[in-house]
């Protein structure tokens, strides 16, 4: 490995001279980034280029996913290479302090815990020496930006994140693929972004298609000063990867997400289809013997008739292509909810990619001949979900609860039928970006006291176990203090809002979704706030309450509980009452690099959703990690946290999958509001004025109480919930009062979190699914 921090300094500054026009003191935070991280290309090139090498003869494995949330990569690459602190040193002896990169936009490439599971994967591979490369898609416009008005309303903006350049990532137009639709046909042009792996000389490859237009301009039209038809062709092309998950809510916002997935699934099967002909000739009957492809999700399940399409038109058979598609393909579930499972119109389907669409119905009529009540196209519609579990060798669900969910009722007719193809692989996190780059302080506190480098053996972490006493509570303590300064800063710089680091801060941190809660801890923040006013509950310690979270632009009922919580919060914070005792901040355009503050400054980490709703989770192994208890229930990776932390080191509240289950078609919850009278308190302020109110937050008001005419009263069980989350969320607050033994509670779930390093799951994905070893260099 051993990159040499001198050369990569010199050219920065050669590239700064040529392409700037400026010195390294004169260039501002942009231009600094783009050289800088020309000049870190130009070092990991070599390595870069011998790692294809090395596993171009062996077995390998396709992630392919529609969302990278890859975030701000200076940081994590330098790390990864080892040279952070010595490229910080070498600049600031130059005058020139690194933290100025803080500026840098993130790469928003995903929405939330998929795409950065897909991120983590590839820096485990890279660092694990597993040859895994990633397909995905470069979108011009990211995960919007967000902020808020003087309402408290969502407002979405444009993310432009290559506005200034994207120094980490290659145009490689010698690669571009045809891709053919319906009505038109687009390149696909390949951007390779390197994934450099940390202690090793390993470095990945990340693929994102952009869409471009064949002709970009019709030069007739121009010249006729129909300036509009001129650019036609080129609006229609780059309209597909211009924007991450565009509006679907009519018939052409579908058709630009079929294009988006089919995209994604063609090129990136051409793609590798070229280099096995390359390698091992034009005998595809092999393809599954050396190439193994994960589908992260159902975005991209339109591989499977794609790849079967793709050999027919190389002279295969049906059969023979289908044979070979089952053997290559493997499907990751990320959901148990019904309504998220991927279905598409075969109409509109076959209005975009026909053939494929024939050959999804030709797969159904194989399906139904064999195996008789199962099926992939039902009422004129397509269920990806079914289609990517018929036509792949292994089944996996990312949390133990999550699989058996899937086994025991989502895919329970198909589980009967092949209970061989289903596995477990519990998601993890990489400790790199999540531990050793953002907590650097408790980092070394643990090396201190373990020694050696931990980070790419996460299980060293037990080592600390029988160390934890009151001495080492105290170091951590003033570790976390030290976040909490630091987060301070950052929102009130950012926020406008001042916070006291002495306070406890209960996080959730996530996307804004119904069945995430948000609404489920506001209201109770609600209720603490009527309870301290009047003086109806000791022991309070002081608290700030910490949101960040998008909803997705259409979401109107999710919108409604940010401007809730935005309102609730601007009433609270303006009390002179609560000085000293309570805040509620929600941060604006919560992304990767904010979470790289909260996380480690966090006491409380809420994952709050019911019982078996949320798939898995990592934000939740984020926060244990960097020390945070967890207030949650028996759901997604909680319930193995637990396990392995203790649950006398968490707070454990709410109903089963199981009770859940048993009181669902009797639940009543205007009973429990009728019989809480602070409960209605609390959720009385969404109708009463008491907070400005509106239309949508009635609405809200109106779901929990008396359901709509899709979903039942409260479908998400806050009010079921309520009063056993209060218990323990106030729980936790007492215990925090008593620092040194919450400390140790913290210490205990820093020592577990080894379970939880992706380097784990991607070895077991190695292993037990894509049946591929480490690359040996």
């Amino acid at each position: 490995m051993n990159y040499d921090s001198l050369n990569i300094l010199q050219w920065t500054e050669a590239r700064l001279k040529y392409a700037h026009d400026v010195t390294l003191q004169e260039a501002d935070a942009n231009a600094l980034h783009e050289a800088l991280g020309q000049g870190v290309m130009m070092a990991v090139s070599d390595n870069w280029k011998r790692s294809k090498q090395a596993r171009m003869q062996s077995r390998k494995a396709y992630y392919i996913s529609a969302e990278y949330l890859i975030g701000r990569l200076v940081y994590a690459n330098l790390y990864n290479m080892g040279i952070l602190e010595e490229i910080r040193q070498l600049f600031a002896q130059r005058g020139v302090d690194l933290a100025c990169l803080e500026e840098i936009e993130d790469a928003a490439l995903g929405n939330g815990g998929l795409g950065r599971l897909a991120a983590c994967f590839l820096d485990s591979a890279a660092s694990t020496d597993i040859p895994l490369s990633g397909y995905g898609l470069r979108y011009r416009f990211g995960l919007f930006k967000q902020s808020f008005d003087p309402e408290g309303s969502q407002k979405e903006n444009a993310d432009d994140w290559a506005k200034f350049g994207d120094p980490w990532s290659y145009r490689r137009y010698n690669h571009t693929v045809r891709v053919q639709f319906a009505d038109h046909t687009v390149l696909a042009v390949p951007y390779d972004v390197p994934v450099i792996g940390y202690g090793t000389a390993n470095v990945g490859t990340l693929r994102l298609w952009q869409c471009e237009a064949e002709q970009e301009l019709d030069f007739t039209a121009f010249n006729d000063q129909d300036y509009f038809r001129a650019l036609t062709q080129k609006n229609r092309a780059e309209d597909i990867t211009r924007v991450l998950y565009p509006n679907d809510s009519t018939w052409e916002g579908k058709r630009l997400r079929i294009k988006q997935q089919y995209v994604l699934s063609s090129a990136s099967l051409q793609d590798m289809l070229r280099v096995y002909k390359g390698v091992h000739g034009p005998d595809l009957s092999r393809f599954a013997d050396f190439y193994c492809v994960q589908l992260n999700d159902t975005h991209p399940a339109m591989s499977i008739p794609e790849l079967i399409r793709l050999l027919m038109q190389e002279g295969l058979d049906f059969e023979g292509s289908f044979a070979i598609a089952q053997r290559t393909f493997c499907y990751t579930n990320h959901t148990v909810m019904g309504e998220a499972l991927e279905k598409w119109d075969l109409e509109l389907l076959r209005s975009v990619v026909p053939e494929i669409a024939d050959i999804i119905c030709r797969i159904d009529e194989k399906l139904r001949r064999e195996h008789p009540g199962l099926w992939i196209v039902e009422n004129n519609t397509v269920h990806m979900a079914n289609l990517s579990i018929y036509v792949s060798s292994f089944i996996n669900g990312v949390a133990e609860i999550h699989s058996q969910i899937l086994k025991d009722d989502v895919f329970q007719n198909w589980y009967r039928v092949f209970p061989e193809r289903f596995q477990n692989k519990t998601n993890g996190v990489t400790p790199r970006r999540w531990l050793g780059l953002c907590n650097p302080e408790l980092t070394q506190l643990i090396k201190y006291r373990i020694g050696g480098d931990f980070l790419k053996d996460l299980d060293q972490l037990a080592k600390l176990k029988p160390m934890i006493d009151d001495d080492l509570a105290r170091q951590f303590n003033a570790v976390k203090r030290q976040k909490k300064e630091q987060l301070c800063r950052l929102i009130a710089q950012r926020e406008g809002i001042k916070l006291d680091p002495d306070f406890l801060f209960d996080v959730q941190v996530k996307r804004l979704h119904e069945y995430k809660r948000q609404l489920l801890n506001a209201l109770s923040v609600v209720d603490i706030y009527f309870r301290l006013k009047e003086g109806s509950l000791p022991d309070f310690h002081p608290t700030v309450y910490l949101f960040g979270a998008k909803a997705a632009p259409g979401y109107a009922r999710a919108k409604a509980v940010i401007r809730y919580i935005n309102r609730i919060a601007r009433m609270i914070n303006n009390d002179p009452q609560m000085d000293g005792k309570l805040k509620v901040v929600f941060v604006q355009n919560y992304n990767c690099s904010y979470a790289e503050a909260i996380i480690p400054a966090a006491d409380i980490s809420q994952q709050i959703s019911p019982a078996g709703t949320e798939a898995s989770g990592t934000g939740n192994m984020k926060l244990m990690l960097n020390g945070a208890v967890t207030l949650g229930t028996l759901d997604g990776a909680n319930v193995e946290i637990v396990r392995e932390a203790g649950q006398e080191n968490n707070y454990i509240f709410g109903n089963t999958v199981e009770s859940l289950r048993s009181v669902r078609d009797s639940y009543n919850p205007r009973a429990i509001y009728d019989s809480n009278p602070r409960l209605r308190r609390a959720m009385d302020t969404l109708v009463d004025g008491t907070v400005p109110t509106d239309d949508a937050q009635r609405e809200l008001y109106h779901a929990l109480l008396d359901g709509t005419h899709w979903h039942r009263a409260d479908h998400y069980f806050l009010l079921l919930d309520y009063e056993s989350y209060l218990e323990a969320k106030l729980r936790a607050n007492r215990d925090y009062a008593h620092r040194l033994a919450f400390g140790k509670k913290c210490l205990y779930n820093v020592a577990s979190a080894g379970k939880f390093s992706s380097d784990r799951t991607i070895r077991e994905y190695a292993r037990d699914i894509w049946k591929i070893r480490p690359t040996q260099y």
